[in-house]
């Protein structure tokens, strides 16, 4: 079966967009940072060389060092498809974090968004 992509593309290309979307509307690069961290569990250095190196989203997600338990708490609409009903684990990962930046641009308290 043939790769979906987004999977090679680097991460890095597409972390603009997320802060651009997210500045838009008022919120800061400072909170996609965060939620980031959250969802993958990378410290902001650990997420910055990752950032440097250019990794592709599927290694992105495959090294993460603790993808966050909470995130299947994350449930809605993203790109047309029911996030909690796509079945393979990277592009759920992927939608996860497009779904938290998504509430981040909507206006979401982070708390919310973090499910604290």
């Amino acid at each position: 079966m043939t790769k979906h992509k987004i999977y090679t593309m680097s991460f890095a290309t597409v972390y603009p967009h997320y802060i651009t979307k997210a500045e838009k509307k008022g919120r800061s690069k400072a909170e996609v940072d965060e939620i980031i961290r959250w969802l993958t569990g990378y410290t902001q250095e650990e997420f910055e060389e990752q950032l440097e190196k250019q990794t592709d989203f599927e290694t992105f997600f495959e090294h993460a060092p603790q993808m966050n338990t909470s995130r299947e708490l994350i449930k809605g609409i993203i790109c047309g498809v029911r996030v909690e009903e796509i079945e393979e684990p990277t592009m759920r990962e992927i939608r996860y974090l497009d779904k938290l930046i998504d509430e981040l641009a909507k206006g979401k308290k982070m708390e919310k968004i973090l499910r604290n």
